[in-house]
């Protein structure tokens, strides 16, 4: 099934108001702190309304469960593809949950909180705020779900491929280059097929994820700069696995 995202020619992603908009989750089951509670962070950013709704009629529901839906069909079948080829078998995610409450959903125990999208280890599954995810949906544009399962898929199969890194960043960096190489990848098989603004989209709504210019690079949760995480993406999505260091 081929999948095509962005449903309009876009025009510049010009006033993003999210400085910092989705805190993804490391692998290994912890989880990330809600970007409205770093400090610094803008909790309004999180929950754009009506006026800052992107001018693409990317706006209801429906558009984004199937936009989640595509995301993981093609996730999964690049990845069942890659594994095949390394002669290695392939298990799916076991499943992606939305949830709308504190609380609704656990991880290790561990209650996951609002504003959030992660992927569980324990419970191998990724699990987001689907207010906030439309949210994000509305205002940044349809692409940046295809980014955003993607990297969170990619702490999946790092599980799988037994990858654990002393510092959060790594781990987080490597996600973005894969998630890179699943989307580049896909594009060059034609399983997805970009409209005009897309590669703007992915490009200024990467950097939108950055970690805030004073976070330490060896903190724990640190995911990269805006810079740092624009690259590896890029990465990824131009060169490929190859880019990604998976040994």
């Amino acid at each position: 099934m081929a999948a095509r995202f962005g449903r309009d020619a876009r025009g510049p992603l010009a006033g993003l108001l999210i400085a910092a908009l989705v805190s993804l989750a490391c692998a290994g089951g912890g989880l990330a702190e809600p970007e409205a509670e770093r400090p610094g962070a803008n909790p309004s950013a999180a929950s754009p309304g009506p006026s800052t709704t992107r001018a693409d009629s990317t706006t209801s529901v429906a558009e984004f469960e199937q936009d989640v839906a595509d995301a993981q069909a093609v996730a999964e079948r690049y990845w069942a593809a890659q594994f095949k080829e390394s002669g290695q078998r392939f298990r799916p995610i076991r499943r992606i949950t939305p949830y709308q409450r504190d609380g609704e959903v656990s991880c290790g125990g561990q209650p996951l909180p609002r504003n959030n999208a992660v992927y569980c280890s324990q419970g191998d599954f990724i699990a987001y705020d689907i207010a906030w995810s439309v949210a994000a949906f509305r205002q940044v544009g349809d692409a940046f779900v295809f980014y955003l399962l993607g990297h969170e898929y990619a702490h999946g199969i790092q599980v799988r491929l037994g990858i654990n890194y002393s510092f959060t960043i790594q781990q987080e960096l490597q996600a973005d280059c894969m998630a890179g190489a699943y989307l580049g990848d896909s594009v060059r098989s034609r399983a997805l097929t970009l409209a005009e603004g897309d590669l703007d989209e992915f490009r200024e709504g990467v950097a939108a994820v950055g970690d805030d210019p004073d976070q330490p690079w060896f903190a724990e949760g640190a995911h990269g700069t805006a810079e740092q995480r624009t690259d590896m993406f890029f990465r990824g999505y131009e060169g490929s696995l190859k880019e990604c260091d998976l040994g």
